[in-house]
């Protein structure tokens, strides 16, 4: 199933989306949005694969909230108006709907992202976690990767996205999920350190005062809600006087 959500300060649009959604069986409604504050709220919490997004809307257009977005779900706007088509398209929409659309455009928008995420087994299901192995699929971009546990180094939050940094690989895996969610799959060799830190406990290079070393570019705070965990981690594997 292809989790979607639907957003537009309109009830009646709104509910619209909310029908066709339900019509197409490949799609689950995760949650429906009346402004784009409140899907970013929804975002920080839970992800979704696809969202549905109006462009005028108040406080926060739709096209405004996705550019926001550091790495954005599929989207399909929705809008009264044509001369958002262009713009729509620069942002790498999948598919753009003039409202008043019918149930088969929306369809054909629908059939768009099942496309883009070559959904063949409910990857989507599995995907943000995994199975309880060794490896775990996270979304990032319009794939589905999947990251062996043993090559992660720490995992750094950042709003409602998550970087994952691994070995031997130079730039970060960026992913739309919660440190919450992300602690409860992870073995117990990973521990939180930090608000914003997961860290491989195998990883660690050295312990200097607050900061934990993985390597010799990279120091990780040690947050004071953390330290007494942290502290008996250490007391436990310590040698020494």
């Amino acid at each position: 199933m292809i989790r979607c959500l639907a957003i537009d300060d309109e009830p009646l649009a709104l509910q619209q989306l909310v029908a066709y959604t339900k019509k197409v069986p490949f799609l689950e409604l995760a949650a429906q949005c009346q402004s784009a504050m409140e899907a970013r709220q929804y975002l920080e919490q839970d992800t979704v694969d696809a969202i549905f997004c109006d462009i005028n809307m108040p406080d926060l257009n739709g096209m405004d909230f996705v550019k926001s977005l550091q790495a954005p779900p599929l989207v399909v706007f929705t809008t009264a108006y044509s001369e958002y088509a262009v713009e729509g398209f620069k942002v790498n929409a999948v598919d753009y709907l003039l409202k008043p659309f019918g149930l088969q455009d929306f369809q054909r928008a629908a059939n768009r992202i099942k496309e883009r995420l070559d959904v063949t087994t409910p990857l989507s299901q599995q995907g943000e976690i995994g199975d309880g192995s060794d490896t775990i699929f996270v979304k990032t971009e319009y794939k589905i990767v999947k990251i062996t546990i043993a090559d992660i180094r720490y995992i750094e939050a950042m709003s409602e996205y998550l970087k994952i940094y691994l070995d031997h690989e130079d730039k970060p895996i960026i992913t739309l999920l919660s440190m919450k969610k992300m602690e409860e799959r992870l073995p117990e060799h990973f521990m939180r350190i930090h608000r914003s830190y997961i860290v491989n406990l195998t990883k660690i290079q050295e312990v200097n005062k607050n900061r934990v070393i993985m390597d010799a570019d990279t120091y990780l705070p040690i947050g004071d809600m953390y330290k007494e965990a942290f502290q008996r981690y250490l007391d436990a594997k310590f040698l020494g006087k």
